[in-house]
């Protein structure tokens, strides 16, 4: 979701929150588990896919940590029906030991964009909304030209709406302030002057816009709050107890701190840098590698859904990339993207905000489940080498799990 403020580097972050430093742009968000205990390593004799060992992958991952610009931070979490993995290089805190933990809280960033398909696509389910239901019926207020744009479209980016995150008058505002906890449901306000970019349905872009109109949906229906919506609709039936839509910077202990990664100065610490009420339901969740894990398998494997919704749901536009773009052949469904690899198939969501970098995918049955965790952020725009060897890695994990 760019632009968006990076932290300087003329003075050091405390533990008690990030200092107010000089900011130059950065991507923000991309336009922008079930816990293991004990943290044992499988053996080195366990095979991944493309005969990869389970020794190999980890490798990948130091690897990674080690590159010029890599993250301080890794873990993945791989399921295979019960049995689960937890691969992990680098620090949870760089001047510290400790080892990233699958229970480590972190930034979802665009990953958090199934959430509010999951919340709205159970509302269709109750008969509360229509896929097709408008702006113009649910949401009359906002600009008259947005109101052809279906539920549909937004969970898909085919409504081409305007980018909240790109207007000069958002950037403005969250660089005068980072930390300030501004109203989530005016961020469409920054572009509410705009046009739509394209005539609804006719084109794929993927707009951060999309998913706040979702959300504001999803309360005009109900007469509740989004955040208590994903509680009802997503915590409660998938068992997610250390997953959160918080409103300001502080991030919940302990977890994997993200980092402003510039050689070759040191890495600088960004996990706290700005309020998340900047980005709400398009990416400002905070999880762990263990929930959404869980979350993955659950939404990916359509256990929340009917299955003329989930018949809906993976209707895809072919070669419409997640943002950043996920391994192999990418393809957007309705808040879900499927992912063509050259050893099967997974759906999921990619997601990249300031310190962090995700991937979380699944099978179509939810048996097999995969999230890639990096404490940087790492785009094909900022470093294009880098980030094609993060795919190519990420590749590498989709072909060991379905092996």
């Amino acid at each position: 979701m760019p632009p968006f403020p990076r932290p300087g580097r003329t003075r050091t972050q405390d533990r008690t929150g990030p200092v107010r430093r000089g900011y130059r742009p950065i991507i923000l968000l991309a336009t922008a588990t079930t816990v293991i205990c004990g943290l044992i390593a499988p053996p080195a004799t366990a095979a991944g896919g493309d005969g990869q060992s389970t020794d190999a992958l980890r490798e990948q991952l130091e690897q990674l940590v080690s590159a010029p610009g890599g993250p301080p931070g890794a873990i993945a979490v791989l399921q295979q029906g019960k049995e689960r993995h937890v691969l992990r290089a680098g620090v949870a805190e760089v001047g510290t030991d400790r080892k990233p933990r699958p229970t480590d809280h972190m930034r979802l960033a665009s990953t958090a964009k199934m959430f509010s398909g999951a919340v709205s696509l159970q509302l269709v389910d109750r008969g509360k909304l229509r896929l097709d239901d408008t702006i113009g019926k649910i949401l009359p207020h906002l600009p008259e030209a947005w109101h052809k744009v279906t539920l549909r479209q937004l969970l898909q980016h085919t409504s081409g709406l305007p980018d909240f995150s790109q207007a000069p008058e958002f950037a403005a505002t969250l660089t005068a302030d980072p930390q300030r906890v501004i109203d989530s449901r005016r961020l469409l306000d920054f572009v509410a002057e705009e046009p739509l970019a394209f005539a609804p349905g006719t084109r794929y872009a993927y707009s951060n816009s999309d998913n706040i109109a979702v959300a504001l949906m999803t309360e005009a229906v109900t007469g509740k709050r989004y955040e208590d919506l994903l509680a009802h609709l997503v915590y409660r039936p998938l068992d997610l107890r250390d997953t959160s839509l918080p409103k300001g910077s502080e991030m919940p202990e302990p977890y994997l701190h993200g980092y402003d990664v510039q050689p070759p100065g040191p890495p600088e610490d960004v996990s706290e840098s700005y309020s998340m009420s900047y980005v709400w339901a398009a990416g400002g969740s905070v999880s762990t590698p263990a929930d959404l894990n869980r979350f993955i398998r659950g939404y990916a494997g359509g256990r929340l859904l009917s299955q003329p919704t989930r018949r809906e749901q993976l209707t895809f536009v072919e070669g419409a990339n997640s943002s950043p773009p996920g391994p192999g052949a990418n393809a957007a469904g309705l808040a879900i993207f499927r992912y063509k690899t050259r050893c099967g198939t997974v759906y999921g969501h990619t997601g990249n905000t300031l310190g962090y970098t995700q991937l979380a995918v699944a099978t179509a049955d939810g048996r097999r489940s995969l999230t890639f965790s990096l404490t940087a952020q790492i785009t094909e725009t900022t470093d294009p080498a880098l980030f094609s060897r993060v795919r190519a890695v990420q590749e590498d994990f989709v072909c060991a799990l379905l092996a």
